[in-house]
């Protein structure tokens, strides 16, 4: 058993047999400049970890293959499937505040890109543990 299909069975079991693919470009909130070293954790909605980068000199990370439903399961209403798969990603960087992106929607065959604007906590002195929270709801398809 290959380390993918495991990764499949762990989602919940569902046969997801297509693949998109979640890229993170990470920088300064006001210059955006691009931020190396970015910790990046991809995880289920389950807490399971499916990917852990860290950013480069670009802000970037190398795409994550998150596995989803086939295509068409979101070409037919009320077929009682999502035609995506939702993960969490959370965000760290020493002397950023800390981010965390829940709900995001993986669609078969598409890449999803996050931007990340990270604030310098220089700019937030009392909030030196603060963390953003964002939240993204299904969607009705």
């Amino acid at each position: 058993m290959t380390r993918h299909t495991l990764w499949r069975e762990q989602i919940g079991g569902i046969n997801l047999p297509s693949t998109g693919y979640l890229d993170v470009h990470a920088f300064t909130s006001n210059a955006q400049i691009p931020l190396e070293d970015v910790a990046i954790t991809v995880t289920a909605t389950d807490g399971t970890a499916l990917a852990m980068r860290l950013t480069d000199r670009e802000g970037l990370i190398r795409s994550v293959p998150i596995p989803t439903p086939e295509a068409s399961a979101g070409q037919s209403p009320d077929t009682g499937t999502r035609p995506y798969t939702s993960v969490n990603l959370y965000a760290r960087l020493e002397g950023y505040e800390q981010r965390e992106s829940e709900g995001i929607q993986i669609f078969p065959d598409t890449v999803t890109r996050l931007d990340l604007a990270m604030i310098p906590l220089a700019e937030l002195p009392q909030a030196w543990d603060k963390t953003v929270r964002y939240f993204t709801p299904s969607q009705n398809l």
